[in-house]
């Protein structure tokens, strides 16, 4: 074992780094040479983890870092393998300073492991996993005080458009990329391909996640019935444990709402699913209401949903969705929810802060105010009223204006300019 970690080492410094490109994540702002912490990566499968790595290693000099890749086929999944690590680093200790560890949450005991190697070792550890437990809320007990957690989503906006090379200032470019984005989504390398490639390469995102991010790490046995709830899911937007079993049952397979409740924190855990619980002070109605459910990327509703693949207005509310949580993964005060009443009015997004409701954003598939609908107006103005907010936003295709409504002024802000300035349009 020792020999075949030695070996992997070897080649590490031997391989070229591939070209990067750059994110708006720098890993170099979260390690600091007088506080000793783990900086822990997570995000799903393929956002780019180990190239953000990559881009550290490149920064900060080949020679002072060991990388690691634990999804390496000859690498086995059992404690030894960190046990013997730990003998192979003393060799190196002279002239590493960093250890980049790819998907180490494969390995058993690995938590118990990094936790020594922090008390008793020098090295600064980053380390990645396409799983939530992972995640800040979730870090295993051995690591907590001792890890800062950085979440990688797919490409932002901004981010494609620089991988596009297309400056922030060319609107006419802008408007048509835009199509591009929330049809295909924003993983890198799907972004870079050519668009035949495109959907054969999301078909091996898919398979793979399914396999070693469900199936091999859960040990599912219904394999089939898995993937029928996935695509259940991406043809639903909104859940139910009950109504998921129902439409199981009237397709011939009978399952627990047990074992599918295991089903959903299966696909939270792997971060490819964000439900929304609806806004209510009730917890029991919390608890009964269904769910919204949105998906990392578009892409997987574009290919996997027969329902959704050309609506517009869904793919829309998705690239918000993922949008909103990524200012939650580096804002924990922030909470998303949806808003119901009984007549049928709705808010597809309350954002809190602080338990104080904070802006009210509705998504609408519109290009000027000919297409503007009245109950999607009624509905924000109410829930302002309820929510006592003035901060109303409606995310639209094209449409860019202002309009006083029954005292409530309402910002009708283009899907494109609020991806790349939503943060600044309070």
């Amino acid at each position: 074992m020792e020999q075949l970690l030695k070996n992997i080492i070897e080649e590490w410094w031997k391989r070229e780094l591939p070209q990067i490109k750059k994110r708006e994540i720098s890993l170099e702002n979260f390690y600091s040479n007088e506080v000793k912490k783990t900086v822990v990566i997570t995000g799903f499968r393929r956002s780019g983890k180990t190239y953000l790595l990559f881009d550290f290693v490149r920064k900060i000099g080949k020679n002072k870092c060991i990388y690691i890749n634990f999804e390496d086929e000859r690498i086995p999944e059992r404690t030894e393998v960190l046990t013997n690590l730990t003998s192979i680093l003393k060799k190196y200790s002279n002239r590493i300073k960093f250890l980049l560890l790819d998907e180490i949450q494969n390995i058993p005991l690995w938590s118990k492991w990094l936790r020594r190697m922090i008390d008793t070792e020098n090295y600064q550890i980053f380390i990645t996993g396409s799983s939530s437990k992972l995640s800040s809320n979730e870090i295993p007990t051995e690591l907590r005080g001792r890890a800062i957690s950085v979440s990688l989503f797919p490409l932002s906006f901004k981010e494609f458009l620089d991988f596009k090379n297309v400056k922030n200032t060319d609107t006419e470019k802008i408007e048509e990329l835009i199509k591009e984005y929330i049809e295909f989504g924003a993983f890198p390398e799907i972004v870079l391909s050519e668009k035949g490639k495109k959907f054969f390469i999301i078909e091996d995102y898919y398979n793979t996640f399914l396999t070693r991010d469900i199936i091999e790490r859960h040990n599912v046995k219904q394999k089939e019935v898995f993937n029928i709830l996935i695509q259940i899911l991406l043809n639903s937007t909104y859940f139910s444990i009950s109504k998921l079993a129902n439409n199981l049952k009237g397709i011939g397979y009978r399952v627990g709402k047990g074992t599918l409740a295991n089903y959903i924190r299966y696909l939270k855990e792997a971060l490819f699913i964000y439900p929304v619980e609806i806004f209510t002070p009730s917890i029991k109605k919390s608890l009964q209401c269904p769910r919204k459910v949105y998906f990392i990327d578009n892409f997987f509703i574009k290919r996997f949903s027969s329902k959704f693949s050309e609506n517009y207005g869904r793919l829309m509310e998705n690239i918000i969705a993922i949008e909103l949580f990524k200012n939650v993964s580096s804002n924990p005060a922030l909470k998303i929810f949806y808003w119901k009443d009984y007549y049928g009015k709705e808010i597809d997004f309350v954002v809190m802060e602080n338990l104080v409701v904070k802006e009210l954003i509705g998504i609408s598939f519109i290009s000027n105010e000919m297409d503007i609908e009245e109950r999607e107006i009624d509905s924000m103005v109410k829930g302002s009223k309820i929510f006592k907010t003035d901060n109303i936003k409606l995310i639209t295709w094209k449409l860019e204006c202002e309009k006083n409504i029954n005292g409530k002024k309402i910002k009708f802000i283009p899907l494109w300019k609020f991806l790349l300035y939503g943060k600044d349009m309070q």
